[in-house]
């Protein structure tokens, strides 16, 4: 695996300003794998002035053009699907299929969606006796998160340039290896020199910087609410656009009438999926109380299941925390069903896959997000009651209903205050709109609604 030691700006990989790295740790086995810059203000500088300089001409190209590049992205992404799938097990430590189905091929398809959308977008609309013309915002500041490390890059850097911005990105310090690869398609891709630029380097430091630089026009991160919450004011403070997507304690509310076994059973593959590490996993359980029991048996013996086939936290922080969380469970009366805080190997950032029973609504573990393989059972008495527990958090961003009948499913869901919701199971939609109520954040991902993040209006009156 090659990384490189340098930074991806004006089109070619160029010297960091500085002498600081990171170390890139495989999290299954604690080796350092690779090390790349630790870029500072002054490279974070530079990417934005290619980016400023790359801007009037990107803009201007026609968006079947833009959508033409869009499309040898994805082929340059899907020509190089083993070796991404490789490298995100390498750095994050998900298995190998996962990576190969989940990491590398649904950025792959977001990324041939954005390719379709460039070039059928209406840029352009009438209004009564206007012409309303949709502009790009700019340069962006693109901030990604570890644990859909390809996804998350696409997801933003895709959309913009299929608006007409150009971009920067500030990948996640645990995973940028990833990054590295998408960067090299782009290459391939034949974009413009400075449309895209790559700078590795800390939050603190590297994303700080690019936050507050007076050339970024607009800032999209994902990530954790507290540093969303500081994004946000940053770039509130230069009236600068913002689009944050940020934590959840998303609900799997089982109604009486559903299929018992099949929604507990998806419930719990949900949550154990890239090791409980999803924003949107359904952590929390809703089960009427005539079926709790049932629920909760079937539910640790699904979770007995996972055993070693999860694979382990992306850092030795992560496990920490998640392991801290199981602690404070047990000790605020929660009932362990399945799993517990022992590390089951003695390498790597492991958490056992962990189901918790008699689980109420104001335990720490019912209201923050953790960010593990743990899932938390609790009970209600109605519907009423179970929408009170659903919508009984600051966050907002996914969850689920299973019903026998799709639309009581649907009457339900429609009262959640939350971004998203799966119905008995919906399939992810790559054109469907992503993001969160409350304090899960502002703005959308995916399909059109995540492009228009990324435009402006100007309205001309005849």
């Amino acid at each position: 695996m090659k990384a490189h030691d340098g930074m991806y700006l004006d089109g070619a990989w160029r010297p960091a300003e500085g002498e600081d790295v990171i170390e890139v740790v495989n999290p299954a086995d604690e080796q350092v794998v690779a090390r790349v810059p630790a870029g500072n203000a002054l490279d974070v500088d530079n990417a934005v002035r290619a980016a400023r300089a790359a801007l009037p001409a990107w803009a201007a190209t026609a968006p079947a053009e833009r959508a033409a590049r869009l499309t040898a992205l994805r082929d340059a992404l899907a020509a190089r699907k083993d070796e991404i799938a490789e490298t995100v097990t390498t750095e994050l430590g998900s298995p190998l299929p996962f990576s190969q189905n989940v990491h590398a091929a649904v950025p792959i398809a977001v990324a041939g969606s954005y390719a379709e959308l460039a070039a059928t977008y209406p840029f352009e609309e009438k209004a009564g006796n206007s012409t309303v013309y949709h502009e790009p915002i700019g340069v962006v500041g693109a901030i990604t998160p570890w644990n859909y490390p390809l996804h998350q890059i696409v997801a933003k850097v895709a959309p913009a340039l299929a608006a007409g911005c150009t971009v920067v990105l500030k990948p996640a310090e645990d995973t940028p290896l990833t990054a590295q690869l998408f960067a090299e398609a782009v290459h391939e891709a034949g974009l413009p020199a400075g449309v895209f630029n790559l700078v590795t380097g800390l939050g603190p430091v590297a994303g700080q910087a690019l936050a507050e630089h007076p050339g970024v026009d607009m800032v999209s991160f994902t990530g954790s609410t507290a540093v969303g919450r500081h994004i946000g004011a940053v770039a509130g403070a230069a009236i600068k656009k913002v689009a944050l997507e940020l934590g959840g304690k998303s609900a799997n509310v089982i109604l009486p009438s559903a299929d018992l076994a099949k929604a507990v059973n998806v419930g719990v593959a949900n949550v154990m999926s890239n090791s409980g590490q999803t924003c949107s996993a359904w952590t929390r359980m809703l089960v009427h109380r005539d079926r709790y029991d049932e629920a909760v048996e079937l539910a640790a013996a699904a979770a007995a299941k996972y055993g070693d086939r999860i694979g382990p936290l992306v850092n030795a922080k992560q496990q920490e925390r998640v392991r801290g969380y199981i602690e404070k469970g047990v000790a605020e009366g929660a009932r362990l069903v399945a799993g517990g805080p022992e590390s089951p190997r003695e390498r790597g950032y492991f958490v056992s896959p962990t189901v918790f029973a008699d689980v109420t609504p104001e335990m720490t573990i019912a209201q923050e997000e953790i960010f593990g393989p743990v899932l938390s059972i609790l009970r209600y008495d109605d519907e009423d009651d179970a929408l009170r527990i659903a919508n009984g958090t600051v966050y907002g961003l996914a969850g689920a209903v299973w019903a026998g009948d799709e639309a009581e499913a649907v009457a339900f869901a429609r009262r959640m205050d939350t971004g998203q919701v799966d119905i008995n199971g919906g399939r992810f939609n790559p054109l469907a709109p992503f993001g969160g109520y409350k304090q899960s954040g502002v703005g959308r991902e995916l399909g059109a609604h995540g492009l228009a993040e990324y435009l402006q209006t100007k309205s001309l009156q005849f």
